[in-house]
């Protein structure tokens, strides 16, 4: 289990309200809990509800921005994308109420990747929720495709939610399952 770490923010910071997915704005010198700190994002308690704190606004916590500048590529770097450094870019993508990434809680459907011209790539995501209300959903999604633009060789990205087939706790990979405590 995460320690969790009581903290003021140290500017006015935009977050995203869990699990309704509505942008807010806490104030400066507010305090909050920061309850998970998954996949470079970080959920926060405060104000009696759960917040997701994006990774660039770290420094709003008194923490280290994780964010890079991107790196030149050659085209030896863009012919070593590959699906599965694609996947291992996925399991640093987290639903903010649940410290399992998106691949090992079985909500990625599909994975597709298209060579472009230039030797860069198109990666195509299905992806899916564990509830249909869930409002995080967008901001799930907008991390893994952002996560995605962000990998050396690839151009373009989409990632789609899906609801077909529904999302079930059997979709859960085993390391998701230990993670969780349900073996």
């Amino acid at each position: 289990m995460y320690k969790v770490t009581t903290v003021e923010l140290t500017r006015d910071c935009l977050v995203v309200q869990i699990p309704h997915g509505t942008a807010v704005t806490l104030s400066k010198g507010a305090s909050v809990d920061i309850t998970q700190t998954l996949g470079g994002s970080y959920t926060i308690h405060a104000q009696g509800g759960l917040f997701r704190v994006a990774s660039a606004d770290a420094d709003a916590l008194g923490l280290q921005t994780t964010a890079s500048a991107p790196r030149p590529v050659s085209s030896d770097q863009r012919a070593q994308v590959d699906d599965n450094r694609i996947w291992e870019i996925l399991r640093t993508c987290y639903d903010p109420e649940i410290p399992v990434n998106i691949v090992d809680l079985g909500l990625v459907y599909d994975l597709q990747t298209t060579k472009l011209p230039g030797g860069d790539r198109r990666v195509e995501v299905k992806m899916t929720l564990t509830a249909p209300g869930c409002g995080m959903g967008t901001v799930i999604a907008g991390d893994a495709q952002q996560k995605l633009l962000g990998l050396e060789g690839v151009a373009d990205a989409q990632v789609d939610i899906v609801w077909d087939p529904p999302w079930h706790q059997s979709m859960i990979t085993a390391e998701g399952r230990r993670i969780l405590g349900l073996e």
